[in-house]
């Protein structure tokens, strides 16, 4: 069994994204820069918000973060949207999800410029994507594919199965794993599929994002699959001094002797997520998306 250890994975980009940013720079660029929109005071959300400003700040990004307490309006924070998107000096901002209830997700999605949408969210980009267009992809499939691009694994033929069909994560997902720089064969599986746990099974490459912690147990996976978990919930612990624990969608210690390569939780797929929001960003800048 190999560990897919997205941390060091994460570093080396994050080293690569710094040189490109310093030369950049030192041709008289101008220096590539981030923001981030936070409502309210949500503990994920303010932890995810803190890392992406450290990031910016480790490869040499000017990054800003504009905060609304949780009872903003929409009217409000879509002005904050179209504010940004003519600020000719940002690269791509986003929107941290989720939002209050009292504002529309989908609404907010649709009015960043898919220009500077380096969440890749915008249907506009989804829809390039799905026909190979340049597009910002979201950020933790694109993650996903980066990591299976560093370690050597053959996708080429494979099957492919996605555990999960979310906007976010399972249909960008399964769309990149069909498209011809990966040529994998794909079934998107979900909680309403027929005989679940055989289609697992047969899966040479298992991606798992279905939120529910320790879904995924060992009859599920075929001796030598890559599995690569997604999940990533807060669960109660007694044996941690925050009270709390990351549990993935997969039942690690049951399912890890099994694999070929696995992706622990933490330190698996969530710090390739966070470097794939820099990579768009510096996509942003040069201009390579969006001529």
């Amino acid at each position: 069994m190999n560990l897919i250890d997205g941390n060091k994975v994460a570093a080396e980009i994050k080293q690569e994204i710094a040189e490109e940013v310093k030369q950049i720079i030192d041709n008289g660029g101008k220096q590539p820069h981030l923001a981030a929109i936070l409502v309210g005071h949500d503990g994920g959300s303010e932890t995810y918000v803190a890392y992406k400003i450290k990031d910016c700040e480790a490869v040499g990004f000017k990054s800003s973060l504009i905060r609304y307490e949780d009872d903003v309006t929409e009217e409000e924070l879509l002005a904050k949207v179209e504010e940004l998107n003519n600020d000719d000096d940002l690269d791509g901002f986003i929107v941290q999800l989720p939002l209050p209830k009292h504002i529309s997700e989908q609404k907010v999605i649709e009015a960043i410029d898919p220009r500077k949408d380096v969440d890749g969210f915008h249907p506009i980009n989804v829809g390039r994507m799905v026909i190979g267009l340049p597009s910002f992809v979201s950020a933790t499939p694109y993650g996903i594919v980066e990591l299976l691009k560093r370690y050597n694994i053959e996708t080429s033929g494979k099957n492919c199965v996605v555990l999960g069909r979310s906007n976010i994560v399972g249909r960008p997902m399964s769309v990149l794993m069909s498209q011809k720089a990966i040529n994998a064969t794909v079934t998107v599986a979900h909680s309403r599929t027929a005989n679940l746990k055989e289609v697992c099974a047969n899966a040479d490459i298992l991606i798992v994002a279905m939120g529910v912690p320790e879904f995924v147990t060992a009859d599920m996976v075929k001796e030598g699959a890559v599995v690569i978990d997604v999940g990533t919930t807060r669960v109660k612990s007694d044996k941690t001094k925050s009270g709390w624990k990351l549990k993935g969608d997969v039942l690690y210690d049951e399912v890890a002797p099994k694999c070929s390569y696995i992706t622990p939780v933490p330190g698996g797929v969530g710090p390739m997520t966070r470097t794939s929001l820099l990579l768009n960003t510096l996509l942003s800048a040069k201009k390579e998306i969006y001529k």
